[in-house]
């Protein structure tokens, strides 16, 4: 019976907090995130249920318990649901004050983490971020929690360079970095690069696992997440971060995120929205 579906909920907002630039409660059924990447961290915890998700082309699986999932900034990955009743996640989007950058490659080898102190902590955080006043204890925990990321991140063995070191591929993505919002055509990249379209296209994909424009559309996406919680208008977000209009944003913001950006800033403050 259509009355008996699962539906989602979902709830978000940016603390007052140094160095968490988003709060995001999630409980999805069917949804599956397509390839993205974000500029910061996703630091994830699995409150039920169990995740499939690929990073960096390598497929893994994570349930709740004492998992904690670290996700690097910069490196492709997806997500979706393992089981007919979904999974509920926390997830906390990190910036690099409080883990930098350049740890992200001895990440990418080991995002699942068996760490139940870890995991408790992580819990606290988000319990102190649910009320107003208590940034001072989240910001102590999350003080505590960045010391045990730490932990984990140098005990892993460095990257060997590989894809990553590729110029071109790095020169096409400052490029599309610096015009998220007027966007840029094939054509001029190649002329801009002196590549072939084509190889352009080829070598950006080898490189970040992705194509170019599916990495510019979640680069927007991420801008426009930000911009709803400034409590910016969808209308006036689109065409901020360069979409065509509204419409066009909503097609791209289900698919990354799993609701409309309407509902999505219906969630600030932490009040969860549900849809079918």
């Amino acid at each position: 019976m259509t009355g008996d579906r699962p539906r989602t909920s979902i709830s978000a907002w940016r603390p007052s907090v140094p160095g968490i630039t988003e709060v995001f409660h999630a409980h999805f059924t069917d949804h599956a995130y397509p390839a993205h990447t974000h500029d910061t961290w996703d630091l994830m915890i699995l409150d039920d249920g169990s995740v499939d998700f690929s990073l960096d082309h390598r497929r893994h699986a994570a349930t709740g318990g004492a998992s904690v999932l670290l996700l690097p900034p910069g490196v492709p990955h997806d997500g979706r649901t393992v089981t007919a009743s979904g999974f509920r996640k926390r997830n906390l989007y990190l910036d690099d004050s409080v883990l930098p950058q350049r740890l992200a490659g001895r990440a990418v080898d080991a995002p699942v983490v068996k760490d139940g102190p870890l995991r408790c902590r992580i819990d606290q955080l988000h319990a102190a971020l649910a009320h107003s006043g208590d940034e001072f204890e989240a910001e102590s925990r999350l003080s505590l929690i960045r010391e045990r990321l730490r932990f984990h991140l140098d005990a892993l063995q460095p990257r060997a360079p590989g894809r990553e070191a590729n110029r071109l591929a790095a020169e096409l993505r400052e490029l599309l970095d610096s015009r998220i919002r007027v966007g840029i055509s094939l054509r001029e990249a190649a002329a801009v690069l002196y590549a072939h379209p084509t190889h352009l296209i080829r070598c950006f994909k080898q490189t970040y696992g992705l194509p170019p424009h599916t990495y510019l559309t979640g680069r927007r996406i991420e801008q426009a997440r930000r911009l709803l919680l400034d409590d910016r208008r969808p209308a006036e977000v689109a065409t901020t971060v360069g979409f065509h209009d509204q419409a066009h944003l909503n097609r791209h913001f289900i698919h990354h995120v799993g609701t409309t950006p309407a509902r999505y800033t219906r969630t600030r403050g932490g009040s969860p929205v549900t849809s079918p």
